[in-house]
């Protein structure tokens, strides 16, 4: 973000330069397609620069909310674009804690031993403004709190999400994709737990911790299915491992696609 900030901050400058001479009488051109040549060239060395350098230092704000005493939890994030990464760990006392590249406007409220909260994008949607084209959208990467039960929802548009729930106590998932990639590692000690995903075209990968039992359900036309069978296999209309009924940590996985790909190890 600090790169192509840079750029456009070059582009301001010239722009105003020419502006300031056409007015001032001291150079004779079309002012106007000046700036517009400025701009088109400016945006296109903007756009290589970030590709051919690769991702840029993180420019985030740091975030922590507190658990606040709360006993379980509800998260909302509405992600958008850009690079989600998500894990547990987060620090003593703390809710979430981590890094948002971009910004974000947070809710917080407590539902009696409840603490709900709700993250969104800051303003205009960055992947929309030009001083971000050829960036990386929104980086968001903070931890989550592995004490207490919880219920995450996800939404994500033009995303690359990598979450690692394995220490997370998430009882019920819920992520909402569209056109992105999802690498999730689900919960290995969250007792029954729920997982729905509804994706457009989106490739979603889940891995199913080795002594989790887990029950499979997907409608809609997916584009594939890669389910391992060996371990989960097919029962009815769906895929199931053996024992599931009475297995301590489980997890019902329901799957509602349009065009994607889906996998479950």
């Amino acid at each position: 973000m600090r790169r192509s900030g840079l750029l456009w901050g070059i582009i301001l400058l010239l722009v105003g330069l020419l502006l300031l001479l056409s007015n001032l009488g001291l150079v004779s051109l079309d002012a106007w397609g000046a700036v517009w040549a400025v701009v088109l060239i400016v945006s296109g060395a903007a756009i290589l620069w970030q590709v051919s350098a690769g991702p840029g230092p993180v420019d985030g704000e740091e975030v922590s909310i507190p658990v606040g005493g709360a006993i379980a939890a509800r998260v909302h994030l509405k992600h958008g674009a850009g690079r989600l990464r998500i894990r547990g760990g987060a620090g003593a006392g703390m809710l979430i804690e981590g890094t948002f590249d971009g910004g974000l406007h947070c809710r917080t409220q407590r539902r009696g031993d409840e603490v709900e909260v709700e993250i969104s994008p800051r303003g205009f949607p960055m992947v929309l403004a030009p001083w971000n084209w050829g960036g990386e959208g929104y980086g968001w990467t903070f931890g989550l709190n592995t004490d207490i039960p919880m219920t995450l929802a996800i939404e994500t548009g033009a995303s690359e999400a990598r979450l690692d729930l394995s220490e997370v106590r998430v009882t019920d998932l819920r992520l909402q994709a569209g056109a992105s990639s999802a690498n999730v590692v689900l919960p290995a000690s969250a007792g029954h737990a729920r997982v729905r995903i509804a994706a457009g075209a989106a490739s979603v990968s889940l891995r199913v911790p080795q002594e989790v039992a887990a029950k499979v359900r997907c409608r809609g036309a997916l584009a594939s299915v890669d389910v391992d069978e060996d371990r989960f296999p097919r029962v009815g209309g769906g895929y199931q491992s053996p024992g599931y009924d009475v297995a301590e940590n489980k997890i019902d996985i329901e799957v509602e696609a349009g065009v994607g790909s889906f996998r479950v190890r």
